[in-house]
């Protein structure tokens, strides 16, 4: 996967916005005004990968399997975020799918009534 496929499944999610609120070289994405996923245009080792919001006793899991998911890069040391490197040994549909889980982590956290409205669009 590349940054312009990571960058089209992003913007494949219902009522995405696309922003560079940390600036130019991070793109940021959100459902109903929360982030869900990120990543720097330059890293500073030139490798890609892709910040996911995920549920914590899923991340345990992932993080031992996956020699390409780690903590959140930038997001402190919690296990509700991980980075998701796209050149390593993450399968392409993975990734894909650990968009949508992240998206669902962000929705499922929202009053009822945005779940609902979100849910309907």
């Amino acid at each position: 996967m590349n940054l312009e496929e990571l960058r089209s499944h992003c913007l494949a999610i219902k009522n995405v916005e696309e922003c560079t609120p940390f600036g130019d070289d991070v793109i940021v994405y959100k459902v109903m005004s929360k982030m869900f996923a990120f990543f720097p245009l330059n890293p500073k080792d030139n490798e890609h990968f892709i910040v996911l919001k995920c549920a914590p006793e899923r991340t345990v899991e992932l993080r031992e399997r996956y020699a390409g998911i780690t903590k959140g890069y930038y997001t402190g040391n919690n296990l509700i975020w991980n980075s998701v490197y796209i050149q390593k040994d993450v399968p392409d549909k993975l990734i894909v799918e650990l968009i949508e889980h992240s998206v669902e982590e962000v929705v499922k956290k929202l009053p009822k009534k945005k779940q609902e409205e979100y849910r309907k669009l």
